[in-house]
């Protein structure tokens, strides 16, 4: 073995980010039930993203993993930040993308958010945690520092908090930098993108007829709709605040977004609606309806079979040969 003093040099990498350059994302999923209503309690993920120069920490629980409650909750932090950085990082959430034949493929709701934003999304490789070290860290961070000796009465409450601790947070002082990450935040900002001026196509979306029960069904629950509309073409529009359902344009359901699962949603309007459609469709049912029906001459009958008799009642049919 050769001594210290003659044995090649073997540096290591030290891995350091521009301003502006990424942020690393993942979701995290809160060791601790959060009532979400009628009875239920669950623990939804939290998207969690930090931007690689200032160690900003942003975040916030959506309602699912899936793809639209994914990118609108993407779209809610960056609006929080008012740009974008020039790349996001991500592991193989299904959402996004996953590696297939040796080769990162994003999924084509994300490549239609990432190209609307025109940035990058980097996929990291399969089994690969360290290389999105930053956005785990955070995780742990989360877990130890905020989720202690707190309690939460919903997701909206959890979000409240969250928002409120982050604030405190990001001014803490940061080891690895020697300084606080909104110290450099403003030059981070700084060199992102401006943000699209027109806010990519998110949320859960759909068009369908509406049935004769006058529900439209999102994720796992039901919405109610004005039955007025029942048989016409609806346009179903989730974020993860809302429901709203149009009809050529007019609100016919505005709903919030129910976090329990297998829940029918009703506003008293629309039962009410429904009750008086129902009773006066019952009326109209029942009711007699006078229509003039021509009656026929019994004659007429006779004539179309050759049955004509004279007035001694003798058929004045043919008679048949003998």
């Amino acid at each position: 073995m050769a001594r210290p003093l003659f044995a090649p040099q073997d540096p290591v990498s030290r891995t350091t980010y521009q301003p502006g350059e990424l942020a690393q994302c993942d979701l995290w999923f809160p060791p601790v039930d959060v009532p979400l209503g009628f009875g239920q309690v669950g623990r939804p993920p939290v998207l969690v993203m930090v931007s690689g120069y200032s160690r900003v920490i942003t975040a916030r629980m959506i309602p699912t993993r899936q793809t639209p409650d994914l990118l609108a909750g993407h779209w809610e932090l960056l609006t929080g930040w008012g740009r974008v950085p020039k790349a996001l990082v991500w592991d193989n959430e299904s959402a996004v993308g996953s590696w297939k034949h040796g080769r990162p493929q994003l999924t084509s709701a994300m490549n239609a958010f990432r190209g609307t934003l025109g940035i990058k999304v980097i996929q990291c490789r399969p089994r690969d945690p360290e290389a999105k070290g930053l956005v785990e860290r955070a995780n742990g961070y989360l877990e130890t520092s905020f989720l202690p000796g707190r309690g939460f009465s919903g997701p909206a409450d959890f979000n409240a908090q969250l928002v409120e601790w982050l604030a405190r947070a990001n001014q803490r002082m940061h080891r690895r930098l020697d300084c606080r990450p909104v110290d450099r935040w403003h030059a981070d900002q700084a060199a992102m993108i401006e943000l699209p001026p027109v806010a990519p196509v998110l949320g859960w979306r759909t068009t369908t007829r509406l049935p004769r029960d006058h529900y439209v069904r999102v994720d796992a629950n039901d919405y109610s709709v004005h039955p007025s509309v029942i048989g016409r073409r609806v346009e179903v529009v989730a974020d993860l605040a809302r429901v709203v359902v149009t009809c050529h344009g007019q609100h016919v359901a505005r709903h919030d977004r129910c976090w329990a699962a297998h829940q029918s949603i009703t506003d008293p309007g629309h039962a009410e609606a429904a009750a008086e459609l129902r009773q006066a469709y019952r009326l109209a049912a029942i009711r007699p309806v006078d229509t003039p029906v021509q009656r026929r001459v019994l004659s007429d009958y006779d004539r179309m079979l050759g049955l004509d008799y004279d007035d001694s009642g003798d058929s004045t049919g043919s008679e048949g040969v003998a």
